[in-house]
């Protein structure tokens, strides 16, 4: 039997959780939908705050504090959500993540500008870049804090990170957003630069 990672229930983690053998599981514009459905689903009963998250065609980045549950409760209940609609949608049978999510805990703040910023920029660190600007990119949260008139889901802080800022930036999410497209950011993970296509939108 597995054994279960010891996470800090006080941390932020950066998770990444890829399909299998990198096959794009997510798509298109309703692969997506359902994505994020998974994680407001699961949100309801089991809350948890996000400060950035981007959907790739075969991967996905969230930066993720659970609030009262385990982190792998809550990662196991919306991979275990999206699987069995890709399954009914697509008639597929077998398992399409590559093998456990990856999380590493996050426990500064320079670490969640960081590891946020990378997250963020995750469109145009591709290959071939999939958007010409951030904002245009709708499967992330960039868009979320580049004009905040647009709603969020329940479960996204937008808050926290632009108090992180640091001088001469100031402490709002236009600064954030500038600080994001300013600076090209490393977080640890896998070392490969992803070769995708866009989804389909």
């Amino acid at each position: 039997m597995t054994r279960k990672r010891e996470f800090n229930p006080h941390s932020y983690y950066h998770v990444i959780m890829r399909g299998n053998n990198r096959q794009p599981i997510f798509k298109t514009k309703e692969d997506m939908f359902e994505l994020k459905r998974a994680f407001q689903h699961i949100y309801v009963d089991y809350p948890f705050k996000i400060l950035a998250y981007c959907f790739m065609t075969n991967h996905y980045h969230i930066l993720i504090k659970a609030e009262h549950d385990p982190l792998y409760k809550i990662m196991g209940l919306v991979n275990r959500r999206y699987s069995m609609s890709y399954a009914k949608r697509y008639r597929h049978i077998g398992r399409i993540y590559q093998k456990r999510y990856f999380a590493k805990e996050v426990d500064s703040r320079l670490g969640l500008l960081t590891v946020s910023s990378y997250i963020h920029r995750n469109p145009i660190q591709t290959k071939k870049p999939m958007v010409e600007r951030l904002e245009m990119y709708p499967y992330s949260s960039f868009p979320l804090y580049w004009d905040e008139s647009l709603p969020a889901p329940a479960f996204l802080d937008r808050e926290l990170l632009k108090g992180l800022l640091p001088e001469p930036f100031e402490k709002n999410n236009t600064a954030y957003c500038m600080y994001c497209l300013t600076y090209a950011q490393n977080a640890e993970e896998d070392p490969h630069v992803e070769d995708m296509e866009p989804p389909v939108m």
